[in-house]
């Protein structure tokens, strides 16, 4: 080096120095990762693995603890056992492993427990001791279940139950699983659930829950066994069994119902009472669980009050009666609400959770590493609740035991080292601790005392392209950091500048590097004990440009072409040129030749058509070109082809200015399609780099754009062309222009203020974009201010955000905001100001004075007294109405209905509540609505609604049908509106022609449900009309007919023939007298008319699912069932003329089981109901009867004659022979009819009327006149008398003489029901 170079050198070294002395207490020191370096540097110990802090071991397995650690020199390491040092040499069983601190403790043959307890790793070396984590060691345990002699559980269906598991408690707690003999998991549901406690719950119990194998199963994870609790038995009865089984142990009264457990509202089997509480750790997982009881059984739902479930952290398992949350927060605190639910009513528990946390860290010390005399310090800041106790230790013992250092000051959670001295090195350990746990860091403070070094290798020679980017390295390591320096060419120092830039870590950068930057760089590292220097070369080269792109051809078929590519480039540098066809490489073909500067393609095809690229390429750059290949016809000349345009060529840049440029460029070949636009685009190579936008547009005629720049961006141009075919490629790029900084032109738009909270209030904004931005250091200055109360701004700076939070502010009060834009030159024009509102809150107050007006019976208005804005508390949404109905007027019990509610937006004072029910009282309160929800409710207030007039009667009926009168039976309107004042019954008869004659009205007290009406006319069809009064006027009135009999003959009579234009009642016959079963049936019957049979009752029971049910007589089919659930009348409708039927009413329950009935009515359906002219009282109808009793009295007679002579009158014979297809004979067990013989001539000739039950006793009549018939054959009995009918134009009905209609007994009514 010349003299006066070095020199020079000495001259900077002394300027360094005091640097150096005045930098070193304020630089940190990062050491770095070379392995040289790191190998010759002193290092405190460090831990870098150890055992968790929880150690459950498995007793047939070695104890292992992990305790590895680093440090220069390698630490030696020891360990403690329950706060006492732990001697690994006098217990043979331990190990350690060599150059590690981990222990392998064999405990074959030995009991586990002794090795149980507390024990911690200390690493150490001369510079200090680091210590591991506390490592409690318990060795894992599967107890056995103890014996036990479970009874089998009898338990009635219908209630609830729970199977107790109660494992023996393990380490770590077993995994409970119910499963049967066969190792099958029991299906659960909604009804059947297994608790977290394992215990097994039964909302209400089935039949199909009986088994003897309920067998509860505990896992125990850690050893792999499962043990296995004795099989209980459950057996599930109904009352009946449970009486049989109980009947010893209790007398005749004691005996239990014949049905079910009834349905019942929820109860909570678990948690037990209406609250309970719960703690829950920081970053654990909360489990919330709700069993509830009940039949049906109950749904769970949960809900949080003042708050919503974190949908990714949240979720419902075992069949929603469990809540879990991972990742608890001090957030998720609170009351939580899990509701069971069913058709008769639901219940809430309430579940306090409070969120405590075990200590975490906030900010964990780290590793401080520093030069002597430098100033540091360690932070130690730790979170938890209850707020942990902060403890410092160096070298594994408190501080306060340690020796005193000057240069160490501790500040509660933090140490600061101020001139620190070489021998200052240990391992500082940060306890942070409170009830629920702790957390130890340990962070050592080396102090190093290092001269320079420098790891750049030397003479090491860049190369870069002229007017591109050169950096030069100069990395370093001392202790106290170095200060780099350089020069060029040993005497000319390098300063930063406008061309040169120097980086913390030593780098030289030239910004745009050109052939008189080219030379010898030195860099000289200098600190207070002692320098270094290295020394680098810089080439500059002359970079690689296409000086002549290949032309576009146009060349006939079978012709050659050439292309040349013409290239300059630095003479150091070597190119290589290589040639693409359609992106890709050149075919595989010897037409195809390849010069230094040129493509040859002989006998040119079709195939040969397409883009032909040229890239050359050196070690530091390329260039490329681009043209295309068109292969024509020899002959005819060829057409006129239109393409695309060719990219606009020579971009140039001129008038530059900071903020527009002009652009120029010369259009490319248009292809016989003349350029209609130029587009020109620009890369913003600082904020986008490698994304084109858009910038204008310029018609085609011109080639030449003044363009509007930004401040601070670093442009590059290209343009391309469109013709009416379509777009050119882009143009090569511009030069790059980069405008200067300036203060942003404008503000963050969309700034909006509203609360999220109560005391806070949210600015957001959309931040600028980077083109927006025009300088370093985008920052944005949001300011607000409390409307009419603050008289100044306060503000605040912030930066790569697009929202702040002000805090502690009041409730719901205006305030004005706005949002500056600035950067490192300055600000933005003046921003508008916003007008927002801070956090709402639930109002304070409910509404006051208020009244309820009653309009109509169903109509009410509601008035109330606004809530002031202060007690609202928030932006006024309007007013809630809570409206229910407590009672009836007419009832004493409370029958409540379900709330209801009505929203008043706005800020109104009255409200309707529509759709009321008359006569009755209602409860209701009014409460203020905000944009947080709704205040308290006021006191309630009742009102009662007036009468109405009653509903339409719940049934009409009709009983006692005889020659000039019947009996009306009606039940009372199911809404009566009022007190009954009476009922109105007005009737008219029905003539021939269905028209209607005189209407008669009668009234009737309130108290009476039946009527019978004398006086009628006999044979006639009346139409009723019946409704019930109120004060407040007269009610629907609900209609029906019925007809008098003909004659007192047929009253009796099983069915019976209908005169014209009337429609008769049959007679019903009930078929036997049961007990009720289950629930409760009254006043069962059944009338027929012209649309079928009309079958009415009462029922008293449970909500169950009612059928009617009904069959032909004396047939093998099973039921025919209809719905009839809401109801208390039915129509059955179809039935077929001429049969008759047998009906009953049968209840069931959700299982489809019987579980009540009425007895059994047959009911017989006239052969044909129609109004026609009575032909009983016409002239030629009663001399055709005479005539037919003359011949049946000769017939007799004949009969009589031959029975007296002895012989036999094979009646069968001739009922064969005059079989009338619609009357069936009676038959006996057989089927056939007996003959008459000899033996039978005392008896004499015995004649009576059909008894009421409509059959024929054989001991009562052998021998009657049965029924009269026009028009038909006659027909004999086994005894010969006549069995006939009136029936005209009907069909005949069917009179059927068996033993059914002997009354039955009641073992064949307990068999009707099976």
């Amino acid at each position: 080096m010349p003299a006066m170079e070095g020199s020079g050198k000495r001259e900077l070294c002394k300027g360094v120095l005091f640097v150096l002395l005045w930098g070193h207490m304020i630089t940190a020191l990062e050491v770095p990762l070379d392995p040289k370096i790191l190998g010759e540097l002193a290092q405190p110990p460090t831990i870098t693995h150890q055992s968790p802090k929880n150690y459950i071991i498995d007793p047939r397995e070695n104890i292992v603890l992990l305790c590895e650690a680093k440090g220069k020199p390698h630490p030696s390491f020891s360990w403690t056992r329950n706060g006492t040092h732990f001697d690994i040499d006098e217990d043979p069983k331990v190990t350690m492993r060599p150059r590690s601190g981990t222990l392998v403790i064999d405990i074959s043959g030995e009991k586990a427990e002794a090795y149980e307890g507390i024990y911690q790793c200390m690493a150490r070396n001369i510079h200090g001791t680091a210590i591991s984590n506390n490592i409690v060691i318990r060795q894992s345990r599967s107890p056995l279940w103890s014996k036990e002699n479970i009874a089998p559980i009898l338990v009635q269906e219908g209630v609830s139950l729970v199977l107790r598991c109660q494992p023996p408690a393990g380490l770590p707690p077993p995994v409970i699983i119910w499963m049967d003999n066969n190792f099958q998991k029991l299906p659960q549901d909604g009804r059947v659930s297994q608790a977290m406690n394992g215990d097994l719950y039964f909302a209400n119990v089935r039949r199909q829950d009986s088994r003897n194998d309920y067998i509860c199963y505990a896992r125990f994870p850690h050893t792999q066994t499962i043990q296995q609790k004795q099989p209980v038995t459950v057996k599930v009865l109904n009352m009946d069994a449970i009486n049989e089984t109980m009947a010893p142990f209790f007398n005749d009264t004691d005996f239990f119902g014949d049905s079910p457990a009834g349905e019942r509202p929820p109860t909570f089997l678990l948690p037990p009472g209406a609250t309970t509480s719960k703690v829950v750790l920081r970053g654990e997982v909360l489990e919330l669980e709700c069993i509830a009881e009940g039949l049906p059984t109950p749904k769970i739902s949960w809900h949080r009050d003042n708050g919503s479930f974190h949908n990714k952290r949240t979720s419902f398992k075992n069949f929603h009666k469990t809540l879990k949350i991972v990742d608890i927060t001090e957030g998720d605190a609170g009351d939580y609400r899990c509701q069971a639910e069913n058709s008769l009513g639901s219940l809430e528990h309430v579940i306090t959770v409070t969120v405590k946390a075990a200590p975490y860290w906030i900010k964990a010390p780290k590793n401080l590493i520093l030069s002597p005399k430098e100033t540091g310090a360690l932070t130690c800041q730790a979170g938890g609740d209850p707020k942990p106790e902060i403890t410092w230790l160096m070298n594994g013992i408190t501080i306060e035991n340690t020796h005193v250092d000057p240069s160490r000051k501790l500040e509660g959670d933090r140490i600061t080292f101020t001139d620190i001295q070489v021998g200052s090195s240990a391992v500082y350990q940060c306890n942070a601790s409170n009830e629920y746990g702790y957390v130890l860091a340990n962070s050592l403070v080396n102090v190093l005392a290092e001269p320079p070094r420098v790891l750049t290798p030397s003479n090491k020679v860049y190369q870069v392209i002229a007017g591109t980017r050169a950096l030069l390295d100069c990395a370093v390591f001392g202790s106290p950091i170095p200060v780099i320096t350089w020069f060029k060419d040993g005497h000319v120092s390098v300063t930063a500048g406008d061309q040169h830039s120097i980086y913390e870590n030593g780098t030289l950068e030239i910004q745009e590097a050109h052939s008189s930057h080219s030379g010898r760089y030195t860099c000289i590292a200098v600190n207070i004990l002692g320098s270094r220097e290295n020394q680098v070369f810089l080439e500059v080269k002359e970079p690689t440009r296409i000086l002549k792109q290949p032309e576009l051809k146009v060349v006939q078929r079978s012709r050659a072409v050439v292309f040349e590519c013409k290239v300059t480039h630095d003479p150091t540098l070597t190119p290589t040129t290589t040639w693409l066809k359609d992106d890709g490489g050149l075919p595989d073909d010897e037409r195809f030749m390849i010069g230094p500067e040129s493509l040859t393609i002989q006998d040119v095809t079709e195939a040969d058509v397409g883009s032909y690229t040229c890239i050359v390429n050196t070690t530091l750059d390329q260039d490329s070109a681009v043209t295309r290949l068109t292969v024509v016809e020899d002959t005819p000349p060829p057409l006129l082809v239109y393409e695309q345009p060719d990219p606009p060529m020579d971009l140039e840049l001129t008038d530059q200015r900071k903020r527009s440029i002009q652009l120029t460029w010369i259009p490319g070949d248009d292809h016989n399609s003349p350029i209609k636009k130029f587009f020109v685009q620009y890369e913003d190579a600082l904020h986008h780099p490698g994304v084109w936008k858009n910038l204008t547009e310029v018609p085609g005629s011109k080639t030449t754009a003044q363009l509007k720049l930004s401040p601070y961006v670093h442009y590059t141009f290209r343009v391309l062309a469109a013709n009416a075919v379509g777009f050119s490629l882009p143009s090569l790029p511009s030069q790059q222009y980069r405008t200067d900084p300036a203060a942003p032109d404008e503000n963050p738009s969309m700034v909006e203020a509203a609360g999220a909270e109560h005391n806070n209030l949210v600015i957001s904004w959309t931040p600028l974009t980077g083109l927006q931005s025009n300088g370093p250091g985008l920052q944005y200055k949001v300011s607000w201010m409390q409307q009419d109360v603050d008289k100044d701004w306060t503000s605040v700076t912030v930066a790569n955000v697009s929202k702040f939070v002000v805090s502690g502010t009041p409730t719901f009060v205006p305030y004005e905001v706005k949002v500056q834009a600035v950067n490192d030159y300055g600000s933005a024009p003046e921003p508008e100001v916003v007008l927002g509102y801070s956090g709402e809150d639930l109002p304070l107050a409910a509404p006051g004075r208020i009244q309820a007006v009653v309009q109509n019976s169903t109509l009410a208005e509601v008035h109330w007294e606004a809530v002031s804005s202060q007690m609202v508390r928030g932006r006024l949404k309007g007013y809630k109405v809570y409206y229910w109905k407590e009672r009836s007027l007419l009832e004493h019990n409370p029958q409540h209905e379900e709330q209801r509610i009505l929203t008043f937006n706005g800020n109104r004072t009255h409200g309707k509540l529509p759709g009321l029910h008359p006569f009755s009282l209602y409860t209701f309160n009014v409460r203020v609505l905000n944009g947080k929800g709704e205040g308290p409710a006021g006191p309630s207030q009742q009102f009662e609604t007036p009468e109405g007039v009653p509903g339409p009667l719940a049934f009409l009926r009709f009983t006692n049908i005889n020659l000039d009168s019947l009996t009306l039976e009606w039940g009372p309107p199911l809404r009566r509106n009022g007190r009954l004042l009476d009922y109105t019954l007005k009737y008219q008869t029905i003539n021939n022609t269905s028209e209607l004659g005189q209407l008669v009205e009668v009234s009737l007290p309130a108290n009476e449900t039946n009527f019978t009406l004398p006086n009628l006319k006999y044979s006639t069809r009346y139409k009723f009309y019946i409704s019930a009064r109120t004060k407040q006027g007269a009610g629907p009135a609900i209609t029906d007919e019925a007809v008098t009999v003909m004659d007192e003959a047929f009253i009796h009579q099983p069915s019976l023939d209908v005169g014209p234009g009337n429609t008769e009642s049959p007679h019903v016959t009930p078929l036997h007298t049961a007990r009720p079963v289950g629930p409760a049936f009254s006043n069962f019957s059944a009338s027929v008319r012209e649309d079928g049979a009309v079958v009415s009752w009462e029922f008293l029971g449970a909500d169950k699912n009612l059928y009617v049910e009904y069959m032909i007589e004396n047939s093998n089919e099973d039921w025919t069932r209809e719905v009839v659930n809401g109801s208390q009348t039915h129509t059955i409708k179809g039935l077929k003329p001429g049969t008759s039927f047998r009906v009953r009413v049968v209840a069931k329950d959700h299982s489809e089981q019987v579980a009540g009935s009425t007895g059994e009515l047959r009911v017989s359906v006239p052969a044909m109901a129609s109004r026609q002219v009575d032909i009983a009282t016409q002239g030629w109808f009663i001399g055709l009867m005479c005539a037919i009793a003359l011949l049946i009295l000769v017939l007799l007679i004949v009969c009589f004659i031959k029975r007296n002579k002895g012989g036999k009158y094979p009646v069968k014979e001739k009922e064969d022979a005059h079989a009338d297809p619609e009357i069936q004979p009676m038959k006996d067990d057989d089927g056939t009819f007996g003959e008459y013989s000899d033996t039978e001539d005392h008896k004499p000739l015995k004649g009576s009327l059909t008894p009421p039950s409509g059959t024929i006793r054989k001991e009562d009549s052998d021998d009657s006149l049965v029924d009269y018939g026009e028009g038909g054959d006659g027909q004999f009995n086994e005894d010969g008398s006549f069995i006939g009918q009136y029936s005209g134009k009907r069909e005949r009905d069917v009179v059927e003489c068996d033993r059914s209609s002997e009354v039955p007994s009641p073992v064949n009514a307990m068999n009707s029901f099976v």
